[in-house]
This record gives C-alpha cells, structure tokens and sequence, in this order.
C-alpha cells in the first residue's frame, strides 16, 4: 500500500505541477495572442515578407467538330532582370556579354557600355530587383532572350524572371462569338466558356514569393522552395462545323443589312440527333454588327404563326379537324367578343369558304383561331389543348448546355394569375400570349420531322484531354413520341405544302426538297379599340427542314424589327433559309445519294455513241475509257460505230478513191486526215465535231476547196 500511496503521490504533482500549470500557461498564451493581440499579429502576418503565389492554368481550347480552333489561350511573358540574383563571379564574368546581347536585340536606346555601367549601377543599389527586359513577349522570343550570356544559367543563378499571362482569342473571329462566350472577373460566365468553366479552367500551381520592395508590391520567387506545376484545363469539342457557320452567319447578315433589322438569329441542327451545326446571333450596335446577345436561346417572344402547326398538331390528335374539313373564314376577318381578328394575306378577302389544309397553308389568322375555339372553346375544354402544347414539351426548356435559356410561358387554362379571359384560345392559336425562344420551337419542328421523335439540343461532344477522349455526349432523347404517327405524317404533309403551294411557295427549288412554315408576329403591338391596334413593328420567321423526304437539317431563321424591303416571314426570314439550306445542301457530300450504289444502268439505243467513225485504234481507247464494251473487229484503219438496243458494234468505214468522203461526225484531226490525202483544201468553222461539209460525199475528188463546220 505504501508504494501504491507513493505512486499516486508523485502522479498527482506531475499533473497539478506540471500538466495543469502548462494548459493554464497555453489557454492564457492563446487568448492573449489570438484576441488580446490578434490585430497586431494579423497586421504583421499581412506584411509577410513571404507569400504563397497562385499560378493560373493554361485554359483549354475550344475546337470544332472538324478541330478547328474556336478558342484558345495565346501565351506571353514579362521578362524582368534581377541584378542581385547572380554571384560575383557569373555577374562579372557576363556582365559585357549580356550588355551587347541586350542593347543590340532588345532596346537599341541604350549604348553597349552606357547598359552595362547601369546594370552594374543597379546592382550596387540592390534596390531595384525588378528590371524590366521587355513586355508581352512571345514564347520563341522568350527562349531566345534567356539564351543571352547570364540568362542561360537560369532563373536563380541567371537573374532573369518570366512572368506568363495569356490572352483569350478566337481565331475565327465574330463566328459564333456569343455561343462560345467567355470568362471575365467581374462578370456572369457566358456560352461554353462558361458552362464547361470547371473543364477548361485546370487547376492552378503555386510557388512562394519574397517580398524585395514593400513600396512596389514586387515579389521575386525563393529558390530553396519548389513550385507546383499547374495543370492545363480540359480541351471542349462543339458540335459547330465551322463552314457551315459561316454560311449561316453570312446569310442573316446579309438580311440584316438589307431590311435595316434590329437583330436577328438562326440555327441549324441535325434532326437525328439534335446537335447543333451552327448558331448565330447578331444585333446592331455602334461599331456595327455584333453577338451581343445569345437571342435563340435566351429570348423567349411570341412566336407568331408558326406556333399554327403546334394547334393543328393538338386538333389532329384529338381528332377535332381532318384536313378536307371546310371552315368558313369570313373573307379573313372575324370577332371574339369585344376583338377583331384580321388575316394579313390579301388572298383571304376574296376567300369565304375553305379547307382546313388551306387554312394552314396560306396561314390564316381567321381559320385557325376559329377552328381552335370550336374544339375547346367549351368549358372546361381549353385545358385540354393546353395538355396537347406540353405534350409536345412547349412548356419547358430544352436543357441546351449553357446558361441563360429563357423558360417558355404557356399560359394556365382559366388561371387568373396569367390574366386567361374569353379571347385567350383563339390569340393562343395563331401564336400571342404565349412565349418561347427560338430553340425550343426549333427542337418542336426538329421533332416532327425526325417523325415524333424529339431530340435535346446540344453543343459539344465530348471533352479531351492530349487528344485522348475523357467524356462524350451522346445525342439524347427526350420523347419517343410527341403525337401519333398519323398526327406526324399530316404535320409533315402540311409542312411540305406550304413550301409547294402556300406562303413559301416563292422559295420553292426543283433541285431538292424542303418543307417548313413562315410566320409573321406583331411586337410591341397595343389594342386601343376592337378594331384598332397600334403596332410597334414585326418580327419575321421561318422554320422548316430539308430535304423534305429525308431530313437532315432542320433550321430556324427570326428577324426582329424589319424596317425596310418588307416585314412577313415569306419575304425577310425566308429567303435566308433558302439560302441556308441551299449552300449547306451543296456544301454536305452525306445528304446526297452516292451515284455507284446501284447497279450499272443498261443504257438505250439513243443513250449510246452510234454513227460516229475514225481511226480503229482510237476509237477503242476511247470506249475503254468509258467502260463500254464494244463488238465486232474489222479490218480497215477508219471504223464507224453502230448501236444495236443495248449494245455498241464497230463495222468497217469504206473510203472510194477519187471519191470525196463523207465526213460528218468525224473529229477534226480525222477529217483532216481523210480529205487532204485525198488532195483537198480544208477551211474549217466552229470546234467540236463536223456537221456540214460544203461538198456533198461521192463527189469526184478534184482538189477542191472544201468547208468544214464544226459543232
């Protein structure tokens, strides 16, 4: 007991003489240091003559589907001298050296040995650590600057110290500018710069700085401490091909220009997979054109008459109309309560009575909206249609991977929050008091023509890393089916009818096919009384897809505040799909059919070379070349095809001496050949081959003066 007693003793003066004393010593030291002293400390801390300095990455590029460059970080370097950095002997040993190098390669202001005494001067100061060499130099000149004399040995032995910064550029230019957006302090991060920003910015290194001068804010890196290399960000690959960009560009510029718009927009994406080949988004401003503003997918209007196909699609799944159905349209005017309603086509003033599919075709304010109100205009029935819009996903946005896409508006049947009155259905209709952007009525057309299925948008395709593939984007479906089958192929079958014998007929080509609808809105628009309306402008579109029975490309062109040359969507916002779809049709080898798939055609009679002779050796290169077989093997040096159905013969050419030939058909190398052995005098006209000779054949051969025309 004694010694267990003599145990406890000597723990209990360890923990109350030692231990306990040295927590109450610390806790006190703590809370003296920390709040008593805290601001002094801190002020010190802030004066550190050491700090860790963050190095940024270099950000990754953005390329094209076809890699090319869309963005990239160009380097450059601030090169600045430390004259304390070198020992003694380095210093002295390069000192003239370097003063050359220097003065003869980078500032010729100075004289070989005036720079050499102010390096040296500098030197012996020891105030100026941060000389500067030069500003914004490229990377080879930087190489070459620190191979001088003294340089070369390095950062730390050499003195010389490269501070890297980069600049953004888009070697493209104003293509897609807005799209591929950016990264600024101070400001939101737009387009794929911004949405992609955690791929592309990489993660930043470090290295510990000194402090040289206080008043200067100048900090040299310390030698005995490594830096953390950064790490370059990811590289991003679009979907953008960037030719088919600047068609798409050039074409709503142009239309800008000549309508004298506001701004307009258009984008062109593949019907299979919703990727998005081109997208452009030009305003007016100061300094002239410019993507100031991401409208097709961040400016949600009232759409106008292409939100028509959206109610003919909800009354052909309901089964309210079939196309032959006649709707009277009032000679293009009508009235819902207190309002009227105008059609904007002349041709409607001479109509009373038509069909549905001419309704839709010749986009008839009257007939639409009075066909909507007959099939839910009853109570309780306009939730119905507005069941059929967000089946077709008009109520939400597409999800397209940057920020910025402005929510679609469909309003809530009967809501009186979204102001629902008695002449909501009708306006909803032909495309008012409702609002969607461009893209989200882009991916509704894009869903008809890749029959019901509809596709998500997107932009890029996949992230690389070195060339080597870290993600990839897959096309992604968002509904299998937006409609029957039935309510898509009479969509489609409008569609194409409206290009053939409605509004866009003047855009019509035999050399391909499209289908598409136009649409003219109001904007800024006020009623002031039933019959009156005073309008601030309009806005012009065009949707459509081509070719027509297998889609591609599906496109939509808007153009706001047209002020010049017209304002309807036939004459504005049409002819640039037109154009689209014409440069991009002839520019893309995949949308036309490979001429070699099918077998070789047997050619008819008329098809085949018949009639024509001349020398037996010729003649059979030359149906070698053409892979034609030819029969027969005569034995005289001029021969004379003949076409039998499918096949070609070669028979003998007889010449009677004394006797002028008859040479029609025969090059003029041949005929040449054939009537100057004979001692005739040839004067020819034309080239091609001989269609008149002015002698008649079996003429005695007399040396006569012969003409031959040639055609």
């Amino acid at each position: 007991m004694d010694i267990k007693n003599e145990v406890l003793y000597r723990v209990y003066f360890l923990l109350f003489g030692i231990v306990v004393p040295a927590a109450i010593l610390l806790l006190y030291r703590t809370v003296q240091i920390s709040i008593v002293q805290g601001d002094t400390w801190r002020e010190q801390g802030e004066n550190n003559y050491v700090r860790y300095k963050e190095i940024p990455a270099d950000r990754g590029n953005i390329f094209s589907s076809d890699g090319s460059l869309l963005a990239t970080s160009i380097p450059y370097f601030d090169l600045y001298f430390d004259p304390v950095a070198p020992n003694e002997r380095d210093f002295n040993l390069y000192i003239d050296s370097l003063a050359y190098c220097w003065a003869t390669y980078i500032d010729d202001t100075y004289t070989v040995g005036g720079l050499r005494d102010h390096l040296i001067r500098l030197r012996q100061d020891s105030t100026n650590r941060h000389l500067m060499i030069k500003r914004k130099v490229s990377y080879a000149e930087k190489k070459f600057i620190e191979s001088f004399p003294l340089f070369r040995l390095g950062q730390f032995r050499g003195g010389v110290i490269a501070e890297q910064r980069s600049d953004r550029r888009r070697p493209f230019g104003v293509l897609a500018q807005r799209t591929i957006g950016y990264v600024r302090e101070g400001a939101k991060p737009v387009g794929i710069e911004g949405y992609f920003e955690p791929y592309l910015q990489g993660d930043p290194g470090g290295l510990y700085m000194i402090c040289v001068d206080r008043k200067k804010d100048i900090w040299l890196p310390l030698q005995d401490l490594s830096a953390i290399d950064p790490t370059p960000g990811d590289d991003v690959i679009t979907t953008i091909d960037i030719n088919v960009q600047d068609i798409v560009e050039n074409a709503l510029l142009r239309a800008l220009n000549y309508h004298e718009a506001e701004w307009g927009t258009a984008v062109l994406m593949e019907v299979k997979s919703g990727a998005i080949k081109a997208i452009a988004n030009l305003g007016k401003s100061q300094e002239g054109w410019w993507e100031t503003y991401n409208h097709a997918v961040g400016t949600s209007v009232e759409p106008g008459s292409t939100f028509k196909l959206a109610s003919m699609m909800a009354m052909l799944e309901d089964g309210f109309v079939r196309l032959e159905d006649s709707i009277d349209i009032e000679k293009g005017k009508t009235q819902f309560y207190e309002d009227v309603m105008v059609d904007s086509s002349p041709e409607s003033e001479e109509i009373d009575t038509t069909t549905v599919r001419q309704v839709f075709q010749m986009s008839s304010n009257v007939g639409m909206a009075k066909l909507v109100n007959q099939a839910y205009g009853g109570q309780g029935d306009a939730a119905r249609f507005i069941r059929r819009l967000q089946q077709f996903n008009l109520h939400i946005p597409t999800g397209i991977e940057i920020e910025g896409e402005a929510a679609p508006y469909i309003k809530e049947a009967y809501s009186q929050k979204d102001r629902w009155s008695g002449t909501t259905l009708p306006w909803m209709a032909i495309g008012y008091e409702s609002r969607v952007t461009p893209l989200q009525l882009l991916t509704f057309y894009n869903a008809v023509a890749n029959n019901g299925t509809m596709m998500q948008p997107y932009l890029v395709s996949g992230i690389q890393r070195n060339g080597e593939e870290l993600e990839t984007f897959r096309p992604t479906v968002v509904k299998r089916k937006i409609a029957s089958e039935r309510t898509i192929r009479l969509a489609q079958e409008l569609l194409a009818g409206v290009v053939l014998e409605g509004t866009a007929k003047k855009l019509f080509t035999d050399r391909y096919s499209f289908a598409g609808k136009t649409g003219t809105a109001q904007t800024n628009y006020r009623r002031l009384s039933a019959e009156r309306t005073r309008i601030g402008g309009y806005r012009a579109s065009f949707i459509g897809y081509f070719p027509a029975e297998n889609p591609v490309y599906s496109c939509i062109v808007v153009i706001h505040n047209p002020r010049a040359h017209g304002y309807y969507g036939s004459d504005v916002a049409g002819p640039v799909f037109r154009e689209i779809a014409d440069k991009t049709y002839f520019a893309t080898l995949d949308i036309h059919e490979p001429v070699n798939t099918q077998p070789k055609p047997k050619l008819a009679t008329a098809q085949l070379p018949s009639y024509d002779f001349g020398q037996r050796q010729d003649i059979r290169n030359v149906m070698e070349y053409l892979d034609l077989p030819v029969y027969g093997a005569p034995t005289t040096d001029l021969v004379m095809l003949r076409a039998k159905t499918d096949s070609v013969f070669m028979d003998k050419k007889t010449l009677f001496r004394g006797q002028v030939p008859n040479v029609t058909g025969l090059g003029l190398k041949d005929a040449l050949y054939v009537l100057e052995n004979l001692g005739l005098q040839v004067d020819v006209q034309g080239v091609g081959k001989v269609a008149l000779q002015s002698i008649r054949p079996g003429t005695a051969a007399q040396r006569q003066r012969i003409k031959l025309t040639l055609q």
